[in-house]
């Protein structure tokens, strides 16, 4: 039996507009520049403006609208049927007597600043390197066919990380040519370990130690410079690591000690040619693909005579206008009598306008949403942005901010997440500055990012040789007037990437 229902719900959608602002809320400035250009590729009726004067800003109807946001032509949508003739208002209303434009760029920065580009440096990757080292070595078809297959295998740091047998499978799945692990181990060892740096095909951190170790025991240079005290010292680092790893990984030192019949200065020595290796041989070759992008600041914060100054950071963003021609286009054929396909082309001309018009003000909300969130995060960190002293951060929630400036949370979210700040005390992500708060132990409200600063100082100052255990730091902490649990502690330092008191003990 068939029943029918009545009901009702209430549903809230975004309209396109609202999700492009969405969308361009999130893109931080360095990628701003990219954005706009898919835009103009996209949408012929949006252009740059390479020559707008300031006369023609003044005299331009639309831009003025544009720049005190007129609440009006923002709602206002025109959903003209194509069997509508009249355009003279949408003429008159979007494009005005001259062509609508939008200067995008803030001029936070002065004319003769020029515009700096920071070279990157043209290196070669860590597979360019192998295979120029492979084309000097004298290797039989079948010896380089092997090579060229461990290569391929190795991984970023370096490390060969696939058993033999499992190079075999794959040359003889790929080749049709059969080889056993023993050949493959002695091309490994032969050809590959004897590649620069030391280290390189390792297949784990001990293997990969004692190849940098054997080389420098190996190596004329070191047996010119070092004095006896030294090889002494390298000598008894290889020791170490061949015969003791597991306890020196764990830095049992004492057991060490005992068991080597040395005393602590030689362990110390010992230990100091062995932090010399690079645990990671392969990163010292610069992939082209993992040059580290300097970041490009969102906003700029300076201190002027102790009054706290904001400016968004715009460079990347170009002038934008409505096009020309399409605005011409659009008045000729108001002017002509209309038939069915100049009706369409009316209506493709007009859709690609208002497209323009929505993106130009996307970006302008854009960065009236991203200065007013600024704006307020920055008086609400008042005291840091003045001192740089972390401790000074006040425990700061979205909500916070999202209930100051009226915008939602997500809106403070999609701000905050991705983009920084150039302060006088460097660049910071503005996800940093959003904390919890914990009480103190007269009844206080402070920032956990206060709590984390104090712990890494009392880490800092702790004796190396007895480093406190997180029941020991918690005491400390409680000391300095902080209501915190060993388990809360032991959370700050893994957050913190310390390790445990063990790993942090020294000699």
């Amino acid at each position: 039996m068939l029943k029918q229902q009545q009901s009702q719900k209430m549903m809230q959608k975004l309209s396109p507009q609202q999700i492009q602002l969405m969308k361009l809320l999130q893109v931080p400035t360095d990628m701003l520049e990219q954005r706009v250009q898919q835009e103009l590729e996209g949408n012929p009726a949006l252009e740059i403006d390479e020559h707008q004067n300031e006369e023609e800003e003044k005299e331009d109807p639309l831009e003025e609208e544009y720049l005190i946001g007129n609440e009006e032509s923002e709602k206002k949508e025109e959903e003209e049927e194509l069997n509508d003739p009249d355009f003279e208002d949408y003429l008159e209303e979007y494009l005005g007597d001259d062509v609508a434009s939008y200067k995008l760029e803030v001029n936070n920065y002065s004319p003769d600043q020029e515009e700096k580009t920071i070279p990157a440096a043209v290196e070669s990757s860590f597979q360019e390197q192998l295979e120029r080292q492979l084309g000097m070595r004298e290797l039989t078809e079948s010896e380089e066919l092997i090579a060229r297959q461990i290569m391929g295998s190795l991984d970023d740091d370096g490390y060969l990380r696939r058993e033999p047998i499992a190079l075999a499978d794959d040359l003889l799945f790929a080749e049709n040519v059969r080889f056993g692990e023993a050949e493959i181990l002695r091309v490994l060892e032969e050809v590959i370990h004897q590649f620069e740096p030391a280290g390189i095909g390792a297949r784990d951190l001990r293997e990969c130690l004692l190849l940098q170790l054997d080389r420098k025991l190996q190596s004329e240079e070191v047996q010119q410079y070092y004095d006896a005290k030294e090889m002494k010292s390298l000598k008894l680092a290889h020791r170490i690591i061949k015969d003791y790893f597991e306890p020196f990984s764990k830095k049992h030192y004492k057991k060490l000690i005992r068991q080597l019949n040395i005393f602590r200065e030689d362990l110390k020595e010992a230990t100091d040619e062995i932090l010399k290796l690079n645990p990671k041989p392969g990163s010292v070759y610069a992939s082209s693909s993992k040059i580290k992008k300097y970041v490009v600041p969102d906003f700029i914060i300076e201190n002027k005579n102790g009054e706290l100054d904001l400016r968004l950071n715009s460079r990347n963003a170009p002038e934008l206008r409505i096009n020309r021609e399409y605005k011409n286009m659009l008045e000729a054929y108001s002017a002509s009598k209309k038939d069915k396909k100049q009706r369409e082309a009316i209506m493709f001309v007009k859709q690609k306008i208002d497209a323009a018009r929505w993106f130009i003000d996307a970006i302008r909300q854009r960065q009236d949403t991203m200065f007013r969130t600024m704006y307020t995060i920055m008086n609400y960190q008042e005291d840091f942005f003045l001192t740089g002293d972390e401790k000074r951060l006040r425990p700061m929630i979205l909500k916070d901010i999202a209930e100051i400036t009226g915008l939602d949370i997500s809106t403070i979210s999609r701000v905050a997440n991705s983009k920084y700040v150039q302060t006088e005390f460097g660049t910071k992500r503005l996800k940093s500055f959003f904390s919890e708060s914990l009480q103190t132990q007269s009844g206080e409200e402070v920032s956990t990012l206060e709590v984390k600063k104090i712990l890494t100082e009392i880490i800092e100052a702790e004796n190396k040789r007895k480093p406190l255990s997180d029941e020991k730091l918690k005491t400390a902490l409680q000391d300095k007037g902080y209501n915190i649990a060993r388990r809360t502690v032991a959370k700050y330092r893994e957050q913190l990437n310390i390790p445990v008191a063990r790993l942090r003990k020294e000699i």
